[in-house]
Order: structure tokens, then sequence, then C-alpha cells
């Protein structure tokens, strides 16, 4: 068997033996070949053709055309970095099985392990660029994709919800008994938000035992120098533990306690695929407070799978080693099409997963883990029997 000199490129990583550096020279250009090849066909099937018919519809000029489509390349990109580990690691070990340098490494005493090492560490690394690209550049670019296309279109949306604005607040509420317990205490709705004021609202109010409070009004404003609600034209009931009405009070302006949260909840504007992390992180505690519970288990799930899907990386590193270390000869052409069924099986999991973690029936945390969790199990199966 004659060995490549091994690249400078990778001197930087220590403890490398000059097999891992052969093995992951190999692995470099189908890795390379495969994200040209997935990025340019999810931007094709994602993207072009709805674009295209936009562009042909609406009369879009070609340079605008070209920049949306830019700025949609960064999330196939981040799809395509598992894949094309995927594609890198079958297509050169089956040409290392076929060139039969597998089996004079094997005759050396190397183990199916150690030959597969190299994949799984090239596969880390692509991890960490996986998981920085996902968080640092997609979501920036999908937001400036979304925007660029209103504006084109002419449908370009405030960058704040523009109606039904709805605000749960839990708290500890007082029974009869004098107990305590943690349940609804008051309920905010407002029919229209402008981006600075609220206009026909309602306010109920369980903060005491009983229904003991309904506000409704034409506009409330938030007062920043006070930290207060400033509500205009409305009317204060007040209910008695009874039922009753025991008292109802109109007034021009009228000053009132209120979290400030149903404000931030109007002004969110980005959709789940133009935040990172950080972003959604903050989104969920205003979903919390809000106790929106659909939508709390959602942003779990999708924070989750931020973190899950770079390790789609090693995933597919771990069963493309394995399956090409096999003892039977692959071409490049069966190696696509398993490429494309490993692919097929993973994304069907995932949307499994994000189906039944929806839906309640998982944990958000193992449903947007149970592609990794599964391609873990059956990689392993696959590694083991082809060591033996």
């Amino acid at each position: 068997m004659t060995v490549r000199k091994s690249l400078p490129l990778f001197s930087f990583i220590p403890g490398l033996s000059v097999m891992d550096r052969y093995i992951i020279a190999e692995l470099i250009p189908p890795f390379l070949f495969g994200m040209g090849m997935f990025s340019s066909v999810g931007v094709t099937i994602g993207s072009l053709f709805d674009l295209m018919r936009k562009a042909v519809d609406e009369g879009l000029p070609a340079t605008l055309v070209l920049k949306v489509l830019l700025l949609s390349l960064p999330q196939f990109m981040a799809y395509a970095f598992p894949t094309s580990v995927l594609l890198a690691t079958l297509l050169t070990y089956s040409r290392l099985s076929s060139d039969s340098e597998l089996i004079a490494l094997r005759s050396c005493g190397v183990s199916i392990y150690r030959l597969v090492l190299p994949a799984i560490l090239l596969s880390f690394i692509i991890t960490g660029v996986t998981f920085g690209f996902n968080e640092y550049v997609v979501p920036a670019s999908n937001y400036q994709a979304t925007l660029t296309l209103e504006r084109a279109l002419g449908e370009e949306k405030p960058a704040f919800k523009e109606r039904n604005i709805f605000y749960r607040e839990y708290g500890e509420v007082e029974q009869a008994d004098g107990s305590k317990d943690n349940l609804l205490k008051r309920l905010f709705y407002a029919q229209k938000f402008d981006g600075e004021r609220m206009k026909g609202l309602t306010i109920l109010d369980w903060s005491q035992q009983g229904l003991n409070q309904i506000v409704t009004a034409d506009s409330a404003i938030w007062n920043i120098a006070q930290s207060t609600w400033d509500f205009y034209n409305g009317t204060i009931y007040l209910v008695a533990p009874d039922a009753s009405y025991r008292n109802i009070v109109r007034f021009e302006h009228q000053q009132l306690q209120l979290p400030r949260i149903p404000l931030d909840l109007a002004r969110k504007d980005r959709d789940y695929d133009e935040m990172n992390i950080t972003q959604a992180r903050e989104r969920l505690e205003l979903e919390r407070q809000s106790g929106d519970e659909d939508d709390i288990r959602k942003l779990k799930i999708r924070i989750n799978q931020k973190f899950a899907l770079p390790f789609a990386c090693v995933v597919f590193g771990l069963v493309g080693g394995s399956l090409g270390n096999r003892p039977q000869r692959t071409s490049k052409a069966t190696g696509f099409g398993i490429s494309v069924l490993v692919i097929f099986a993973y994304y069907m999991l995932m949307a499994i997963g994000d189906a039944l973690g929806l839906s309640n029936y998982l944990p958000p945390l193992i449903s947007a883990w149970l592609p990794n969790l599964m391609g873990f199990a059956v990689g392993g199966f696959l590694l083991i029997r082809a060591a033996r």
C-alpha cells in the first residue's frame, strides 16, 4: 500500500498518525463535493421554484432573486454538513476497501475501531463548525431573506404582532380556607396593537378569591417612566364574591399595575428558524410567563434541536464509516444510494420525534435527540458487526 505524504493542513491536531492524516485527507474531497451537491439541491427544491414563480408573477429583478437565494443558502448548508459527512465516509472507506488498502491495514493489526476513528474525529470537528454556523449565520441570514422578499413584494410585515394579543398570568391565589394554589391569576387580551398602543382591551382579574375585577378600555400604552400601564376610556367592573357586580367605575385615564410582558409578547417578530439559541431562550422565558403550553413545548423542542442537529455529523460519520468498512466492495452509485436511504431515515425520525414531542407523547429533550439516539444505536451495531 502506498501512503500519500501527510498534509500540513492537519499538523495542528496533535497525536495524529500518518494513517489518520491520510484517511482524513481522503475524506475531505468527497465531503466538499457533498456540501456543494446537497446545498444546491436543497436550495433548488426548497426555494428556487417558489421564488421563480413569485419573480415571474411580481416582476422581481434578477439581482433581488439572486440575493434571496444566496441568503437562503446557509440554512441548506447547515443541513448539508451532516449529509456530506455521511457521503464522504461511505465513499472514502468504500474506495479504500476496493483498493485493498483497508485489507493491508487490517493485516498490520489495525482494528476496525481504529480505522473508523479518523472519521469520528473529523465528524466532531464538523459538528463544532455546524453548531457555530447554525447559531451565528443561519438565523440572521433567514431573517434577512424574509425581510428582503417581503419588501420586494410589498408585503413587509411589522416587527410586532398586530392582532389578538393574549397574556395569561399565573400565580398563587388565596382560597376560601386560607390556602394558596398556583392558578390562573389574570387574563390580558387586546384586539389590536400598532407597535406602541394596545386597543380594545379586556382584563379579567382573579388575583384574589373569585373573579373580583373586569377592566375594559379603548386603548392602553406602557408608561416607561413609571413602569405601569396607562388605560384610556374604559370601565372597571368590581365583582363581589357571589359573582354579582359590586360597583362600576368609568374612567378616561387610569393607571394599573400590570406586568410589561404583554408588550414584550406583542413585539416578538422572528420565526423559530430566525432565532439563535439566546433569542429562543429569551422567547421561552416570555412564553413561560404567558402560560401557553403549546408554544412552550414547541420552543423547548426547537432549542434542543439546535443542539442535536450538529451531532448528526457524528451519527453519520459513525454509520458511514461502519458501512464503508464492510468487506463487500461498494461502487460510487451504491454509496449514493445508501446515503439517500440513511438521510431519508434520519429526517423521517426527526419528523416523527417532532410530532411526538409537539403532541406531548415524548419530553422535548428526547423528541429532539430521538434521531441521534437511534442513529448512534444503529451505527454502534453496524460497527461491532463489521469488526467481527
